[in-house]
C-alpha cells in the first residue's frame, strides 16, 4: 500500500520539534508500505532534504520516505495574518499532488486544520479513502484562548472542520477530549481510534549520556520544561514560581525553560527585571540533546495556561518525553494527564494559577529525593505498559491501512 501523508511540520529526530509523522511512517516501511511525506519548511524541523528548491520544492528520500518540502517557510513567532497564509498556501499547494500523484490512501494530520483540504479533495475527486488525524480541535481551542475572534474567521473553520471530518473515512484523535469532540461534530464513534503521542523507550533511556546547563550544581534541583514559548504554554506560571521561590530563598532550585516561541523575548525579560536568576532559558536543541537534559535533570513541567478546552483536548510531546525519560511529571492543569499521574503516583499535580501549591511541590522535590525516585521509576512503568511508541505506532498502522 502506498499512503501519501501530508503534515506541514514534518521533522525527523534532527530537529527540535515533534517526530510523531517521522515515526509512524518508519513504522509503515518497516511493514512493507511505501510513504510520500508532503511538507513546508517548519522553523524547528530538519526535513533531512537538503537540496536547493526547484520551482518551488525540493524532493528526496529520507530514511526510507519519499519526502516533498514546500519552499513555504513557518515560524511559531509568525504574526496570526503570515501564518494563516503559509498555511493556506500548503493547502492549496497540496492539492495538486493529491490530484497527481498515486497512492492508495491519503493521510493528513493538523495542525493547522487547513491539513484536511488535499484530504477532501481525494474522497471526492479522486474517491481515495482519507484518514484525518486531529492533534488539536480547531476552532475551538483558538476560540477558548481568545487568539482569533473574528465570526467570520471562526465560522469558516467550523465549515472545513466539518467537511474534514465527514469527508474522512476514518479518523485519529490524540487525547479523549480530542476523540469526543469529533463525535460532537456527528461522526460515529466507531470511525474514531485514540492514538496519542508516545514514548521512545530506547531513546530516552537512563544510559543516556546527562548533561546540565551552566550554572547549575548536581545538587541543585532541576526542573525542566521543553517547548514552544507561547500563549498556549501560560510560562509566566513558571516565572510566577520563581519570584515565590526567590522569596523563600530557594537558591537550590533551578527551572530550564528550553525551545522557542513568540512570547520568549518577553519572558526573558521579565525574569532579567525581576532579578529571577534560577530560570535559565535555552534555544531549542535537538532529540539527542534533549534527551541528555532530560536525564539530568529531576522534574519534568508539563506546563499549559489555564483554558479548560486544554484539560482533555491536548496531546503534549513533552509530557511523554518526560515520562520515557523517568522524570516525575508536575502538571499545573486539571485533566486526563493529571488524572493518570495521580493514578500512577509518577509526580505532582497542581490547581492553576496557584504560585504557592507550585513552590511547595517543587521544595517538596528537592527535600525528599527518595520519593523523587519512586515517582520517576513510577513514570517509566507507565510509560511502558502504557504508551510505547512501537505499540501506538502498530495500533496507528493497523487503523490507517484498514481505511
Amino acid at each position: 500500500m502506498k499512503v501519501l501523508y501530508f503534515h506541514q511540520h514534518f521533522s525527523t529526530p534532527e530537529g527540535s520539534t515533534g517526530t510523531r509523522s517521522y515515526e509512524m511512517a518508519r513504522k509503515l516501511l518497516e511493514q512493507g508500505h511505501e510513504v510520500t511525506m508532503v511538507c513546508g519548511s517548519y522553523g524547528l524541523a530538519k526535513t533531512g532534504l537538503r537540496g536547493e528548491y526547484a520551482k518551488g520544492l525540493r524532493r528526496g528520500v529520507v530514511d526510507g520516505i519519499d519526502v516533498v518540502e514546500f519552499d513555504l517557510a513557518y515560524s511559531n513567532s509568525d504574526g496570526f495574518a503570515r501564518r494563516m497564509l503559509t498555511f493556506l498556501q500548503f493547502a492549496l499547494r497540496s492539492i495538486g499532488l493529491a490530484l497527481s500523484e498515486r497512492y492508495d490512501v491519503l493521510f493528513a494530520t493538523t495542525t493547522p486544520l487547513t491539513a484536511g483540504i488535499p484530504g477532501i479533495v481525494a474522497r471526492w475527486l479522486r474517491r481515495k479513502p482519507f484518514v484525518f488525524e486531529v492533534r488539536d480541535l480547531w476552532p475551538e481551542l483558538p476560540r477558548a484562548m481568545g487568539v482569533i475572534r473574528n465570526p467570520m474567521v471562526l465560522g469558516a473553520m467550523s465549515v472545513l472542520e466539518w467537511m474534514s471530518y465527514r469527508s474522512a473515512h476514518r479518523l485519529i484523535g490524540l487525547s479523549p477530549g480530542i476523540v469526543d469532540g469529533i463525535v460532537r461534530c456527528g461522526v460515529p464513534r466507531r470511525r474514531v481510534a485514540l492514538v496519542p503521542n508516545g514514548c521512545d523507550l530506547d531513546f530516552f533511556s537512563a544510559h543516556r549520556a546527562c548533561w546540565r546547563p551552566d550554572g547549575v550544581h548536581q545538587s541543585d534541583l532541576l526542573a525542566v520544561f521543553s517547548g514552544t514559548h507561547g500563549m498556549a504554554n501560560g510560562l509566566d506560571a513558571v516565572l510566577d514560581v520563581a519570584a515565590e521561590l526567590k522569596r523563600r530563598g530557594r537558591t537550590d532550585i533551578k527551572i530550564v525553560l528550553v525551545g522557542e516561541g513568540k512570547l520568549k523575548g518577553g519572558l526573558k525579560k521579565r525574569a532579567t527585571a525581576e532579578g529571577l536568576d534560577m530560570v535559565i532559558f535555552l534555544d531549542a536543541v535537538d532529540k539527542t540533546r534533549l534527551a541528555g537534559l532530560l536525564a539530568g535533570s529531576d522534574v519534568g513541567l508539563q506546563i499549559l495556561a489555564n483554558v479548560p478546552a486544554f484539560y482533555y483536548g491536548t496531546s503534549p510531546n513533552k509530557f511523554f518525553d518526560y515520562l520515557a525519560s523517568g522524570l516525575p511529571v508536575l502538571n499545573n492543569y486539571p485533566g486526563w494527564l493529571a488524572d493518570m499521574i495521580r493514578a500512577w503516583a509518577c509526580g505532582f499535580t497542581l490547581p492553576p494559577d496557584d504560585p504557592g501549591a507550585f513552590a511547595d511541590a517543587l521544595a517538596s522535590a528537592a527535600d525528599n529525593r527518595g520519593m523523587l525516585q519512586e515517582m520517576g521509576a513510577a513514570a517509566r512503568r507507565l510509560a511502558e505498559d502504557e504508551f510505547s511508541r512501537s505499540s501506538l505506532a502498530d495500533r496507528w498502522v493497523a487503523w490507517v491501512a484498514g481505511a
